[in-house]
């Protein structure tokens, strides 16, 4: 005779939506709690990224926001603010302070497009070309702290990604509201 195992009360395990699945139906005060939020979980994770950055971009003379202008700037020198705003999904008003301060550094310029002058064109100076070569050593450091491998990362980059991407596709999302 087989034995029945039981769940402890208020368990239900999570099911995939995927597919037709059922929905998790856990109960409603299991949807709110703190360590089962998706948000959280990223949330935190991305603070303590940030912290393990800061210590290797201050020789460096950067920020964490300013370290992922200079990233994009290196692999497409040349691009528009506009274009620099989608790719690290920044508005003009975030943007434009980390320009100039870089600006002021002296590792990027500001160009006026002459094709069409409502267009600012963004080129990094021989500085701030010459700080990716120090600046390599920054994500070997990050992957050391992470104690993950490259086989690790990629996945979860991957993984990532496509979470922002499918998020971004259903902006903007309604909060329900609470009936009572």
């Amino acid at each position: 005779m087989a034995t029945s195992q039981r769940r402890p009360t208020g368990h239900t395990p999570a099911r995939s939506t995927r597919g037709g699945a059922t929905p998790n139906r856990a109960a409603p005060a299991d949807w709110l709690a703190l360590d089962r939020q998706l948000c959280f979980a990223l949330y935190a994770a991305s603070l303590a990224m940030t912290k393990t950055y800061k210590p290797l971009l201050e020789p460096l003379g950067l920020t964490y926001p300013q370290y992922l202008v200079m990233l994009a700037l290196w692999e497409t020198d040349g691009i528009t603010v506009s274009a620099l705003g989608e790719r690290l999904t920044l508005d003009s008003g975030t943007l434009t302070p980390l320009l100039k301060r870089l600006q002021a550094q002296g590792l990027v310029q500001r160009l006026r497009d002459t094709a069409d002058e409502r267009r600012v064109l963004l080129q990094l100076t021989a500085a701030g070309r010459a700080l990716n070569a120090r600046a390599v050593a920054v994500p070997q450091a990050v992957l050391a702290a992470t104690n993950c491998g490259p086989d690790e990362i990629a996945p979860l980059v991957r993984q990532l990604t496509a979470l922002r991407q499918r998020l971004q596709a259903r902006l903007p999302v309604a909060v329900p509201r609470a009936s009572g």
